[in-house]
């Protein structure tokens, strides 16, 4: 009999009723462009039109990166990791950070995972047959 393996879950944001987008947080601050920090402090006022501008590109890049993810859902891919080691997956999805990616049947040189995170950190590369 195969002994299950806990599925590790991504912790929620420190507001569980929010999707993590406080402005006042180091995270948004750092990933926020110049332009709508400067439209927090009272004293600038931002155009109204580069900010429409401004938000419709980051639109366009969301949507061509949720196409991208959707395209390569179920898809097999090969990992090249530190220390010389090459797992095969099917690529399941990422976090919306992108630094863990979520596999089913992880081959492994230890064995076979059926569902998995694979920390971005611990990859070197990794390729998708379209």
């Amino acid at each position: 009999m195969a002994t299950p393996v806990p599925v590790l879950r991504l912790p929620r944001g420190p507001d569980p009723h929010s999707r993590g987008f406080d402005p006042k947080s180091p995270r948004f601050i750092a990933l926020c462009s110049p332009s709508i920090i400067s439209s927090s402090s009272p004293r600038a006022c931002p155009d109204p039109e580069e900010l429409k501008r401004e938000q419709h590109v980051r639109a366009q890049l969301r949507e061509r990166f949720l196409r991208c993810l959707l395209a390569t859902r179920d898809k097999k891919v090969r990992f090249r990791m530190h220390a010389d080691v090459s797992v095969d997956a099917t690529f399941g999805g990422c976090d919306i950070d992108v630094l863990n990616l979520q596999v089913s049947d992880l081959h492994t040189p230890i064995g076979v995972q059926k569902e998995a995170l694979i920390r971005c950190q611990d990859v070197i590369s990794y390729t998708f047959d379209l």
